[in-house]
């Protein structure tokens, strides 16, 4: 079993009167990706800034890679490396001064011999010796991370980190995650692209209201919500009724003649499905397959959440859809 790179139980922040985290726990594992999502004014720049010990909690406890947030903060800092929402560059310096400038704050040894091997990684060396001003924001982020990784952080927060960027440009930093955690290192993400979250989470959790809604791999989130169906297209109108009338509990379009059969995705499901067309003789001409996504999941956990930001916080209350969210392992 994997020690825990982060743990947070009971944590709780509250700005005035209005609680922002309401007493939420967690725990990565590490070398994993744990993503957090949730609207904005659910909580998760609370969360981070707290896990980085940019801000206090008012009740509960954090550990960082073994370390209490509240009393090793040295220690805490110097395991970590953060990537906010907006890349962290001087623009007046160089790709390669902005990696040497990190290097000799954090007192690395062998600090040139780092500097390029950064910049070969993150595919920067044509461009290691213009202005960062002059870089793409594809560039710009990759030399943020590449400054994020002087030192070896063993877990690395990433806020938002492809956001504004080119789907080549994702997929790059996609590359990127995953190659750190084959290393063994562990990455906090939060993103507003679930499917960002879904392509690199080894585990999500849903904030809302200052809580977590559900919290769970991409799949285990994807089976909470009803709604997976078989879709059958038929060009006979003879078959599509006798498909009709044989299977129970569908749903019928007289117009496409198509039938829509209620279906949790598993192979099971399918194999029965296709088995009984082939005992009736029937053949259809397309069979779809619709599993809810993560877009599904958020949008029915996130359902009464106002629009808000984390400082104008909602009264707390846990509105889950009457989702089963007790069937997910925390």
């Amino acid at each position: 079993m994997k020690t825990s790179a982060i743990a947070v139980a009971g944590l709780h922040k509250a700005y005035g009167d209005k609680a922002v985290l309401d007493g939420i726990d967690f725990d990565v594992p590490a070398g994993s990706v744990f993503s957090m999502l949730g609207p904005n004014g659910a909580g998760k720049t609370t969360t981070v800034n707290i896990l980085t010990t940019l801000m206090k909690a008012d009740a509960g406890t954090v550990r960082i890679a073994g370390h209490d947030v509240a009393t090793g903060t040295k220690d805490v800092r110097s395991a970590i490396g953060v990537t906010g929402q907006f890349a962290a560059v001087d623009e007046l310096l160089s790709g390669r001064e902005n990696l040497q400038l990190m290097a000799d704050l954090k007192r690395v040894r062998s600090g040139g011999k780092l500097v390029t091997g950064l910049l070969e990684r993150f595919d920067l060396v044509e461009s290691a010796d213009k202005m960062a001003a002059t870089y793409s924001g594809g560039m710009r982020r990759k030399l943020d991370l590449a400054m994020t990784l002087v030192g070896s952080p063993q877990i690395i927060f990433l806020d938002e980190p492809t956001t504004g960027l080119d789907p080549r440009s994702r997929r790059t930093m996609w590359e990127i995650v995953r190659e750190l955690v084959v290393e063994g290192t562990t990455i906090f993400l939060t993103t507003q692209y679930l499917d960002e979250a879904d392509e690199l989470a080894d585990r999500i959790a849903v904030l809302n209201d200052g809580k977590i809604a559900a919290e769970g791999s991409a799949e285990e989130l994807k089976r909470l919500i009803p709604g997976g169906h078989v879709r059958l297209r038929f060009s006979d109108p003879v078959a599509y009724r006798s498909a009709a009338v044989a299977l129970r509990e569908v749903t019928t379009d007289d117009e496409t003649l198509s039938l829509q059969i209620p279906s949790d995705g598993t192979q099971r499901e399918l194999r029965s499905i296709l088995d009984w067309l082939d005992a009736a003789g029937i053949e259809a001409d397309e069979l779809t397959m619709h599993t809810p996504d993560l877009d599904d999941v958020f949008l029915a956990l996130t359902e009464h959440t106002n629009d808000t930001n984390d400082t104008d916080h909602t009264n707390g209350t846990d509105h889950t859809n009457g989702i089963n969210t007790e069937a997910i392992a925390k």
